[in-house]
């Protein structure tokens, strides 16, 4: 029986979580929850500079808002720089791994003289009972012939020339451990058996091999994926749009399309492009993977918006909207609020792709008397309009409150003024919602309720 898969997503907190690495969360998650598996995440924060604990914050709760539970506490990288040390010494002593006293200027200086190979330390086979007294940095003793291959599960098996990779810095010549070095400890410790991750890490694999190899531990299965392309076929940036996860959220995508389009971008099941969380886990695989960078599409992302929304149960759509609004700063709905929005739900997330265009839709639902008007709507309450209005207000006051009933007057008092049906509409939405633009009238009418509806026809009669 194969044991169960351990993921990882390992993000650097020196900013906002990027959608291409919401994206890398997403594919791990998946691979890990659709086998029983478990998914882990990892700080790291080495880069002690640049790394901060806001930005940390920032990047649990964007994994939060995405549905992406992890296993366990999240693992601080540079927490563990004892344990990185450990293993470089164990190299050390084993043979694997040598010091090298080499100054940066004589990097440099030995890199001036020859630019076209890979630096050589005159240490690695230097007798270490004749090294100076000084500071040292730790470096892999790395094959110098031959290829390292990776076997990539969506690249296929991708070759490296060995004299094409330098002996790797483990420990600084102040002992800390590098990034490269601390990746491949922590995946070990942590027991992760499939480093699915960007091909900007392609090259960083080839070398982290030779780690595993020099320390006899078992190679994970490596999956690097294609970077997200903007619209014109070039590297994701902000000049595309909205790069950070947190901006997705503040334009009321809801997390499931999130999750849903993300996982379509760079991956496929036949044809399928609308599903849920189950059959996500259910399908995700690594062959599914393409090798093509995928190019972000914000009318497929509104597409997949729209049905979830549309799909999204009555309850659970107004827990979303109501998070929406706190997270936006915008107050919590009032009871009268919910109780004018609820009834108009199922009509009015059929049409919105988005949280915010759903809210405008529900406008009427959530504004008080005296409504506020626009000025097309203004102009729709003519001395005409209004008339008819108050002769609709008279004759919808002994009528049963129901879509036939309310139709049915509406459309009889049409014809006895020789209009259509939209003559009468028009002013109707501007009296009701303060905006020619709105959902059906019949739709706020009811939602309304009879009380409401006829209050604010009579406040356009003024």
């Amino acid at each position: 029986m194969t044991a169960a898969p351990v993921t990882r997503f390992a993000p650097s907190p020196t900013g906002y979580l990027h959608i291409g690495g919401a994206r890398t969360a997403l594919f791990n998650w998946l691979y890990a929850r659709g086998r029983g598996g478990r998914f882990l995440l990892r700080i790291e924060d080495t880069d002690r500079a640049r790394s901060t604990p806001e930005a940390t914050e920032a990047i649990l709760k964007g994994l939060t808002w995405l549905g992406l539970d992890w296993d366990g506490e999240p693992i601080s990288q540079f927490a563990r720089a004892d344990r990185h040390a450990q293993v470089a010494r164990q190299m050390l002593d084993a043979g694997t791994a040598y010091r090298c006293h080499s100054t940066p200027a004589e990097i440099e200086a030995w890199r001036a003289e020859n630019p076209n190979r890979t630096f050589v330390s005159p240490w690695r086979d230097a007798d270490p009972a004749g090294a100076p007294d000084a500071p040292f940095a730790i470096r892999l003793r790395a094959p110098r012939e031959g290829e390292t291959v990776i076997r990539d599960a969506v690249q296929g098996d991708v070759t490296f020339r060995n004299d094409q990779l330098d002996d790797m810095v483990l420990l600084r010549s102040d002992g800390t451990p590098t990034y490269m070095h601390a990746v491949v400890v922590d995946d070990h410790d942590m027991g992760v058996t499939h480093v699915i991750r960007g091909d900007d890490h392609l090259t960083n694999a080839a070398r982290q091999v030779q780690v595993y190899q020099a320390m006899g531990w078992d190679i994970p299965v490596f999956a690097h994926i294609p970077l997200i392309h903007g619209t014109d076929g070039k590297k994701l940036s902000k000049r595309h749009g909205a790069v950070g996860l947190h901006d997705y959220a503040a334009m009321g995508y809801p997390a499931a399309a999130m999750r849903n389009y993300l996982a379509r971008l760079g991956w496929s099941h036949g044809d399928d492009e609308l599903f849920d969380d189950t059959q996500a886990r259910e399908w995700f695989d690594l062959a599914g993977i393409g090798k093509a960078p995928a190019r972000l599409d914000f009318k497929k992302l509104e597409h997949v918006s729209g049905h979830h929304i549309g799909a999204m149960p009555d309850d659970a759509l107004l827990r979303e909207l109501s998070r929406f609004r706190a997270e936006i700063g915008q107050p919590a709905f009032t009871e009268t609020q919910i109780a004018r929005l609820s009834p108009a739900l199922p009509v009015l997330k059929q049409k919105a792709k988005t949280f915010p265009q759903l809210l405008e839709q529900a406008r009427f639902a959530l504004i008080g008397r005296p409504v506020e008007r626009d000025d097309k709507a203004q102009a729709a309450l003519d001395p005409v309009s209004l008339r008819i209005l108050s002769e609709l207000t008279a004759a919808l006051q002994h009528v049963n409150w129901t879509r036939d009933e309310l139709e049915a007057e509406a459309q009889r008092l049409a014809e006895a003024n020789g209009i259509g049906l939209g003559k009468i509409a028009a002013p109707l939405r501007a009296a009701l919602a303060g905006r020619t633009s709105t959902p059906s009238v019949f739709d706020m009418m009811l939602a309304l309720g009879r009380d409401e509806t006829l209050a604010r026809l009579a406040g356009a009669a003024g």
